[in-house]
């Protein structure tokens, strides 16, 4: 299996720096990072890594999620995978990852509302993302919609 690569260039201290994070594998981009944009409700044209976070586990999960949907015997017509990444104080000093909500919308031929949601809580479990995030409690909300 390939190894995919970024990396960032950062000038400055944390408050007073910024970066450029660069999606060196797919060379799809350069992307500004800053943590005060960071840590802003308004991101204002920058990225942050809790963003970068959610797009490749929203990405894992609707993979992985669509592989098992076929598994159980129905056929996936249009997902859509919200990731909402949150970033908040650690009480032992510093900032951690306070959660992760997954909501799952969906049109599947072929399974009922249980199945759906059978398929989407074992994708929250199996994609190897959500593998590498155990430490960060991942909520899911699940809707099939037809």
């Amino acid at each position: 299996m390939p190894t995919r690569t970024a990396r960032t260039a950062w000038n400055g201290t944390l408050q007073d720096g910024s970066g450029q994070v660069e999606l060196t594998s797919s060379k799809i981009g350069t992307y500004e990072v800053s943590f005060p944009k960071r840590a802003a409700e308004d991101a204002n044209g920058t990225t942050s890594p809790e963003e970068l976070i959610a797009a490749a586990h929203s990405a894992c999960f609707a993979m992985q999620f669509s592989a098992l949907i076929a598994e159980a015997g129905g056929t996936p017509i249009a997902l859509e995978i919200q990731d909402d990444v949150t970033l908040g104080p650690d009480p032992d000093g510093g900032f951690k990852l306070t959660g992760i909500k997954l909501t799952v919308r969906g049109e599947v031929d072929g399974l009922d509302a249980d199945g759906f949601a059978k398929a989407a809580a074992d994708a929250k479990a199996t994609c190897p993302i959500s593998k590498a995030l155990t430490g960060v409690e991942i909520t899911l909300d699940v809707a099939l919609e037809q």
